[in-house]
């Protein structure tokens, strides 16, 4: 019935030393507040200057975990057993649905007479939670088919956490595990963001007391800002918010007083291809990055957590330096 528009800001250059992302691209951030744009254009500044940041992608996994309901535990322990012996057969019952969805290992999870497996899968280039479903649900009619006794089960348990945070997925990855990291020079601190390393490190240890006593889904400062707004830009579903800005940002005061900075995104769920990445707007944006189709979602993934490095870097400096509210009446332009 219409079209909901949202501006777009483009940021950057941001400077890259990744595995899958290297050299220098631009950023479409899709939002209404003009402050976060001005930000995260500051915090790649100094990215820049530091030497860039390094990207790498350690893990990627997605999930849909059916649960099997038994008279006893007996019965569901004597179950869990004959999945692990079974596993060839449920793989390739289940890849028969896709042509790049790849089962690699089912977790179990026993709760009295009820057995959860968690399957994970990799999904290549898509998000994957569309493509595990079909593919499970097949895994769990040949399990159905096969077993001696006559089954019960739901094809999700909910321990898959779909579209919400869950401390399991940052253990055991959901999406894309996926880690930004940068050394920054104190004299940069200084120039760019009027702080000193010292008390940028100081500040990390009060914020991270007030995270554990709230119970955040991550230790930063705000991890969401950035994500939404490239996933509105990209196409992605943004939803996946919900998991995709959970993480742990980890730092070190350094013997020459510069600054480790590092982000590690534990649910990053990305796609380059199918879905809203192949709108027009969309796909121009994944262009813009280098992104779209084939092959390409590890780099965006990497380009992911670049950007939310710079985000936290930017607005540690605004925080501590006092022109966190000064900024967004000054570049809040939506008001008339």
């Amino acid at each position: 019935i219409g079209v909901a528009q949202v501006p777009i800001g483009l940021v950057g250059p941001l400077h890259i030393r990744g595995e899958h992302a290297r050299g220098e691209v631009y950023v479409p951030l899709a939002t209404t507040e003009g402050a976060l744009v001005a930000s995260f254009n500051r915090g790649m500044r100094l990215l820049g200057l530091a030497g860039g940041v390094k990207t790498t992608l350690v893990e990627e996994a997605m999930q849909r975990s059916p649960v099997f309901i038994f008279d006893d535990a007996v019965a569901a322990k004597q179950f869990g057993a004959w999945i692990e012996d079974n596993f060839p057969g449920i793989a390739a019952a289940a890849e028969r649905t896709t042509h790049s969805g790849k089962l690699v290992h089912i977790q179990q999870f026993a709760v009295g007479p009820l057995r959860y497996l968690r399957f994970n899968y990799t999904t290549a280039d898509a998000a994957g939670q569309n493509m595990t479903s079909k593919a499970t649900q097949a895994a769990c009619d040949f399990i159905r088919h096969s077993y001696p006794q006559p089954l019960q089960f739901m094809l999700s348990g909910n321990m898959e956490t779909d579209k919400k945070h869950s401390h399991i997925n940052m253990l055991s990855t959901r999406g894309k595990r996926v880690i930004a990291e940068a050394v920054l020079p104190a004299s940069l601190l200084r120039e760019q963001l009027g702080v000193d390393a010292r008390e940028v490190f100081a500040m990390r240890q009060v914020t991270n007391a007030g995270a554990f006593l709230s119970g955040a889904a991550n230790n930063g400062l705000h991890f969401a800002n950035g994500l939404t707004a490239l996933f509105i830009a990209t196409g992605q579903d943004v939803a996946d918010i919900a998991e995709s800005h959970a993480g742990v940002v980890y730092t070190q005061l350094l013997p020459d007083g510069s600054y480790y900075w590092s982000v590690t995104l534990t649910s990053l769920i990305v796609a380059t291809y199918g879905g809203g990445t192949g709108l027009p707007t969309q796909r121009e944006c994944l262009e813009l990055l280098g992104c779209y189709g084939a092959g390409q979602v590890d780099r965006f993934a990497e380009i992911c957590a670049a950007v939310v490095l710079a985000g936290e870097i930017s607005l540690a400096g605004a925080v501590m330096h006092g022109d966190w509210v000064s900024a967004h009446e000054h570049y809040g332009r939506n008001r008339p």
